[in-house]
């Protein structure tokens, strides 16, 4: 008989990672039937959409209060689908807020629990450690310090690698992306990324451009968004900064820039695993930052420090976070080819550190099997 298997992701980059996984339990149980929470990847995998993963996009202690009713809608609507189909495993991944709660509705339906990407609870709010280790039958680590920590603390925990290390590679050489973005051979490009959701893009981005105006016409700024997310409401002032917009790009934009203004989160990684110097920055509600950090236990906010054990990258965050100051960081980068070299090495060990010589995801596929019914077919 076939599996059944309820996946749920809550942002771009958990949709594009279990999007992975399905692909890879697909090809060992061929007959498994998956749904649950899906953005376009993982509906591109074949999972049935109960609820759209974009709903959930929200960052924010303060931010998603206005969105709870929703929310609270969507998360009904999982535990009504997983009432109705009887899942035999749940892989959950990414909204932590979201997922530990619908983790404990399922385990008390009896339903086994996979969460692919572990949460940061070491770096914050390490409280909800005792949480995942009650509703968590597996926690999939991509970092090679999570194991141990979560694993110390009684967690159930595997290192799988990280994912994006045998998938991060630009689709076009540098001619190629030049002709299609309009840029020219001789000067240098600069990408900005504020990230993939709606209140990122706002919050960042007119920051962003003023630091293109301050730096000037110098350098070709490229706005990178994902594909299908648009800043109209921009379209003026970048017009008017001479930035340009590409989307659906942002592997080969990181991979033939000079240097990246990149908000936190994984688009960083990325930019380290395509040896890209780069700035990283965020902003948040005041609110949100002021108690945020209170919680926060590590030296570090960005995950590439986070994983080089020191500071490779400068980190621009909340009121420090303006155009004046983003242009002076990234002018000082710009005028130093010494300084973007020892970055790139340095962004080499971190790729170095995140490799593993398994497939992240075939990893994650063995983790999984105990869970799963007896319809495997061999595969190499």
């Amino acid at each position: 008989m076939a599996s059944k298997i309820l996946v749920s992701a809550g942002e771009a980059s958990g949709d594009f990672y279990a999007s992975q996984l399905v692909h890879e339990l697909r090809r060992r149980y061929p007959g498994a039937d998956f749904f649950g929470c899906a953005g376009p990847k993982l509906r591109e995998a074949g999972v049935r959409m109960v609820v759209d993963a974009a709903s959930l996009g929200v960052v924010g202690l303060v931010e998603v209060i206005s969105h709870l009713p929703r929310i609270k809608g969507e998360f009904d609507k999982l535990i009504a689908a997983a009432e109705r189909e009887k899942p035999d495993l749940a892989i959950l991944t990414d909204s932590p807020d979201f997922h530990l709660r619908l983790a404990g509705r399922l385990k008390r339906m009896g339903v086994p629990v996979v969460y692919l990407i572990a949460p940061q609870v070491w770096a914050w709010r390490q409280g909800r450690v005792k949480t995942i280790r009650k509703v968590v039958d597996r926690l999939l680590c991509i970092f090679p310090f999570e194991e141990k920590w979560f694993r110390d603390r009684g967690v159930a925990a595997d290192y799988i690698g990280h994912p994006l290390t045998r998938t991060v590679r630009p689709s076009l050489t540098r001619e190629q992306f030049f002709e299609k973005a309009g840029l020219e051979p001789g000067r240098p490009v600069v990408a900005l990324l504020p990230g993939s959701r709606k209140g990122e893009i706002q919050r960042h981005l007119p920051h962003l451009i003023q630091a293109a105006e301050r730096i000037g016409s110098g350098v070709q700024w490229v706005l990178g968004l994902p594909a299908g997310v648009r800043a109209e409401r921009f379209s003026e002032p970048l017009t008017a900064a001479s930035i340009q917009r590409i989307e659906g790009l942002t592997w080969d934009l990181l991979a033939h820039c000079d240097v990246a203004l990149a908000a936190s989160g994984t688009v960083t990684i990325e930019a380290a695993l395509l040896g890209t110097p780069l700035i990283t920055f965020y902003r948040v509600n005041a609110l949100t930052w002021k108690v945020g950090r209170r919680l926060v236990r590590t030296p570090f906010l960005s995950m590439v420090n986070l994983v080089a054990r020191k500071r490779i990258v400068e980190e621009v965050m909340q009121d420090e976070m303006t155009g004046e100051r983003l242009a002076k960081e990234l002018q000082a980068l710009l005028d130093s080819p010494e300084a973007r070299e020892v970055m790139r090495r340095d962004l080499r060990e971190v790729s170095r550190v995140l490799a593993t010589r398994q497939d992240p995801m075939a990893a994650a596929a063995d983790a999984v099997a105990p869970f799963l019914k007896e319809d495997r077919i061999h595969v190499s």
